[in-house]
């Protein structure tokens, strides 16, 4: 799939409008806070934010900017849970658990040297996924796909934990986010 089919499949669970009092990121639409429009130069209502500028925006600052894309040359589900990651809980957020699974996949660094977790994907970055995959194959990718995803769910429900507000968005935030690829059937594996 491509970058603009992740970003619309995106924007269709983060929904429309919404001026949410109890919600973090106040008044949204398609899951872009008010606070991410302007920061991208959108000055408008946000009521009428532009389906095109919203694509735009996780394009750039969900996507190009944490190097997700070139997880994708790599690992295209994989880069799919991390731009979702990244929405909900930030790129570096995101960036980071991947960069401690590999670490702690590596086999104290037989396979690959640990790498910075320091929640930017670079060369390293990417040369140890590269090198885990190509010694576990599909099955590890697997593994490691599994790993980022629980990861996710546990960041969501701490949150909720911190945060009691947000226990409203906990289930759909788990069955459609953190746990939607195992649970809705799609392929995860790398080729």
């Amino acid at each position: 799939m491509s970058a603009v089919t992740y970003i619309n499949d995106l924007i269709e669970r983060e929904g429309g409008y919404s001026n949410d009092p109890t919600d973090s990121g106040k008044e949204t639409k398609y899951g872009i806070t008010i606070a991410t429009a302007r920061a991208y130069d959108y000055t408008g209502p946000m009521r009428d934010l532009p389906y095109a500028t919203a694509q735009s925006i996780y394009l750039r600052r969900y996507w190009i900017e944490p190097n997700f894309h070139r997880v994708d040359e790599i690992y295209p589900a994989l880069a799919e849970a991390l731009l979702d990651f990244g929405v909900l809980a930030g790129q570096q957020t995101a960036a980071k658990q991947l960069q401690q699974a590999l670490n702690v996949l590596n086999r104290n660094g037989t396979d690959y040297p640990d790498i910075a977790a320091d929640g930017r994907i670079g060369t390293l970055t990417l040369a140890a996924l590269r090198t885990f995959l190509k010694k576990r194959g599909r099955e590890g990718g697997g593994v490691l796909f599994g790993m980022v995803c629980a990861r996710q769910s546990v960041y969501l429900q701490e949150l909720a934990e911190r945060r009691t507000k947000d226990e409203k968005y906990q289930y759909g935030w788990q069955l459609n986010r953190a746990l939607g690829e195992f649970l809705g059937g799609k392929p995860f594996l790398p080729a």
